[in-house]
């Protein structure tokens, strides 16, 4: 049986559906094995509202369905993240991505995830804020979303694969001179939380010499240094990276509280004592006078630190211990010219030699 009802706005006085004198929009409803189904009608007239009920009705609207609600397979794809293993950042953005999309379908009268298209998919991508690359992970997730229905024959395509990826707009991210390092370690004399401080320190040294991503870095563990080296697998990626740091990080963290961990109790969630360091770090960058600092810029300037691109390049490369051992001792010559405003170590001096194939390269002695 299907039924019309007055779906009031937020504005208006009158709350009961059946009430047939206001302009508020009329939807129908029925139901299909056993689940309710809402949809507009396009009308503010009862009247015809009604004619178009009794002709949707005489036409058989009740259709067979081989896809199902969109609240269904939000569900269900999210069953699969988890089941998945996904980190509890990425699921918590897949979420909050599928609630605007079920809230869109609401509103847009969208009950089955078969309803969706390319001009709808697009109209849903349109009620984003989201600019530059932010837009370009969401839209990454949106695909992903779809292309998880496909496989499951819900869709016979991915509507999403035709919408273009946005202009990335954003400036690339600038490595930290020598000038802004130094502004940065100073002024972790002035950090209001003493206690703190050490911590602080230490952190910054090791993202300077190691690259790393913030969430990896405050939540290594002590044994992952051996011998002056980080060895650890990223969070991310899965990536294994083998990284020499210089005596004045390793001593650093040392100094830091904490049986296990120098950077958090070991307990709680990973987002939250990344958020709480996102908070230390912007407190320190803007007492520093560093604008546009945040951690990631750390990780460019360790790609630029050294001789050559290549040595960055290969050493975040495939698993070869050999081949990690030679790496090591090309990052490690690197460290007194290219660091010399932390360390303190004279530059070292550089000779040509001939590579294999005959050409010049330069190499640090």
């Amino acid at each position: 049986m299907l039924h019309i009802f007055r779906y009031h706005s937020p504005n208006c006085e009158h709350k009961e559906r059946t009430y047939n004198r206001c302009h508020c929009k009329i939807w129908y409803d029925w139901h299909l094995n056993g689940k309710r189904i809402k949809k507009p009608l396009n009308t503010r007239s009862w009247s015809e509202a009604q004619r178009m009920a009794r002709e949707l009705e005489t036409g058989g609207i009740i259709e067979q369905r081989t896809s199902p609600l969109v609240k269904e397979a939000v569900e269900s794809f999210l069953s699969d993240a988890r089941a998945r293993g996904l980190r509890d950042s990425s699921i918590y953005k897949l979420k909050l991505l599928t609630t605007r999309m079920q809230e869109f379908s609401t509103n847009k009268g969208f009950d089955f995830i078969s309803d969706y298209n390319v001009e709808r998919a697009s109209a849903f991508r349109e009620t984003w804020t989201n600019r530059g690359t932010a837009a370009r992970k969401k839209l990454e997730a949106l695909r992903t979303f779809f292309r998880f229905c496909v496989d499951r024959k819900w869709l016979t395509d991915n509507p999403a694969k035709a919408l273009k990826m946005p202009k990335n707009t954003e400036p690339p991210v600038e490595p930290f001179t020598l000038e802004e390092v130094e502004k940065i370690l100073a002024a972790i004399e002035h950090y209001p939380d003493k206690q703190n401080a050490i911590r602080l320190r230490a952190l910054i040294l090791l993202l300077r010499y190691s690259g790393l991503r913030l969430g990896d870095a405050v939540t290594v563990s002590r044994d992952r240094i051996e011998n002056g080296t980080l060895i650890l697998r990223t969070e991310k990626t899965g990536t294994r990276v083998r990284v020499p740091l210089p005596q004045e990080v390793t001593d650093a963290i040392a100094a830091c509280p904490g049986p296990r961990y120098p950077f958090w109790s070991g307990n709680g969630k990973r987002k939250s004592v990344v958020t709480n360091w996102q908070r230390a770090l912007k407190t320190l960058f803007d007492i520093a006078g560093v604008s546009g600092a945040h951690a990631h810029r750390y990780r460019h300037t360790f790609a630029c630190g050294h001789s050559s691109e290549a040595i960055t390049e290969r050493h975040y490369g495939a698993w070869v211990k050999g081949r990690q051992e030679q790496l090591e001792v090309a990052v490690r010559q690197a460290f007194p010219s290219k660091f010399a405003a932390t360390t303190g170590l004279k530059p070292v001096e550089r000779k040509k030699s001939k590579s294999k194939n005959g050409q010049k390269a330069n190499e640090y002695t």
